[in-house]
């Protein structure tokens, strides 16, 4: 189905199910305030049939089997994106106080000018005065449902004296996407997401590694093949958590970034390059906030998530002097938590294995050390990197360069483009000796190094 059929399907559905969402809030409205309705109870509104619905919306629903309950919830956090007049029924005043009526909950939003629904909102139109029922709604909300566990909806956390359901209810950025654009949600990078997605042309055969590394790599690609059957086929829940966490560590330009994206192309997963060092940089309310909207994407799409810079945040155990190395520990172990609960792949990269907390590597399955390259394997580097529409001045030796000039792969990559530059410009395809030698000069003092 092409994405204007999607959007066409979602519509219908949309429709249709906030007609039913209206009618279940005006009669509950009704009956709380002693006022003639159709109906004795909200219950004895059917909600819209979707056996035959193909819609995203409705194969969500259709999928986690939602109840009366749960469907009213979902559609009640779409409504202020898609139809909010329709909730402008709890505008409503209490005239004794010149207020809203606490019972139904709602915020206002900074810009919005409609209502927004809280938690309350959703125990009022389901529960009203009804304890027991109220108590079921509140369990909709809780980490155990699959709203919360699936990454659908939650309620926006509030201060620590208040009543939890006075929380927004907050569909997700991804939900809100499908069921309104029809197709999958991929966030921009931006300080309020700060993982950037990253993608490679390359393939294996371009990646030149020592044999241990890449052996050791390869158990990674193993737990992506056959981890999830680990878990169930051989009855290892109860044994070993969900996921894999691996460190990565050493020099820049050894190949760290390409291997996170080779892992993550060959198993089709998208992967996620997050820069700690930015991370760090926020305030810690920013950072918590920014590094859940990371993980609950990540987590609704099984993305593998690759941690650049890693000692930024996770350096030695910071001593508590003040304030601000206070909240720097905290900012540590929510990540730190995020990250052992993740169900997919966690790699963190680093220069210095030394620079990390032993703590933090403890919980690793995997500590992997990427060396710069020796003679061999800088020659291959070379050979690689050179386009097949290009040829090679007669004097060059790639043997003799390689034993001559101890660089990593991305610095041999860097001369390559500077050489294939210069053929562009002198509009041929032969690769000279001094355009090398000028690139390799180039890379060294752009490294602090003399040649």
């Amino acid at each position: 189905m092409n994405t204007t059929l999607v959007k066409k399907a979602n519509a219908q559905s949309l429709t249709n199910e906030l007609q039913w969402l209206s009618t279940v809030i005006n009669t509950q409205v009704n009956l709380y305030w002693n006022k003639t309705a159709v109906d004795t109870s909200i219950y004895d509104i059917q909600p819209p049939d979707l056996t035959e619905d193909t819609s995203p919306y409705a194969r969500t629903v259709t999928h986690y089997q939602m109840d009366f309950d749960e469907r009213i919830i979902l559609i009640l956090s779409l409504a202020p994106y898609i139809q909010p007049e329709l909730l402008d029924i709890f505008l409503i005043k209490n005239d004794n106080l010149n207020s809203g009526f606490t019972q139904v909950g709602g915020i206002k939003g900074k810009h919005h000018a409609g209502f927004i629904p809280t938690g309350e909102t959703a125990a009022f139109i389901l529960a009203a005065n009804n304890l027991e029922n109220r108590f079921g709604i509140a369990e909709i909300f809780g980490k155990e449902h699959i709203f919360y566990k699936h990454k659908i909806l939650q309620l926006e956390p509030v201060a620590a004296i208040e009543p939890f359901l006075s929380g927004a209810l907050h569909i997700s950025t991804a939900y809100l996407h499908l069921f309104t654009g029809g197709s999958t949600y991929q966030p921009d990078y931006g300080i309020h997401f700060p993982a950037k997605k990253i993608t490679t042309d390359m393939d294996w055969s371009d990646l030149v590694l020592a044999e241990h590394t890449l052996n050791e790599v390869m158990e990674i690609r193993d737990w992506i093949n056959h981890g999830d059957n680990l878990l169930s086929d051989r009855e290892m829940k109860k044994r070993i958590k969900p996921g894999y966490r691996a460190v990565f560590y050493g020099s820049p330009g050894t190949g760290k970034t390409l291997t996170a994206s080779l892992l993550g192309k060959a198993a089709d997963l998208d992967v996620y390059r997050i820069n700690l060092s930015v991370v760090a940089s926020t305030n810690m309310v920013e950072t918590e906030r920014n590094i859940a909207a990371v993980f609950d994407y990540a987590e609704s799409k099984k993305c593998l998530l690759f941690f650049d810079e890693a000692d930024a945040l996770f350096g030695k155990r910071t001593q508590i002097q003040n304030s601000n190395d206070r909240y720097a520990n905290l900012e540590i172990a929510y990540l730190l938590q995020r990250i052992e609960d993740y169900p997919g792949v966690i790699i963190l990269s680093t220069n210095l294995k030394s620079n990390l907390d032993e703590a933090l590597t403890r919980r690793f399955q995997n500590i992997i050390y990427f060396a710069k390259p020796d003679i061999e394997q800088r020659k291959r580097l070379w050979q690689n990197s050179f386009s097949d529409k290009t040829l090679l001045e007669d004097k060059i030796d790639l043997h003799n360069i390689s034993s001559q000039y101890e660089l990593t792969g991305a610095s041999i990559n860097n001369i390559v483009r500077f050489a294939s530059l210069m053929t562009m410009k002198r509009g041929d395809n032969v690769i000279l000796l001094k355009d090398l030698l000028q690139g390799i000069r180039k890379e060294f003092e752009k490294n602090g190094k003399a040649l």
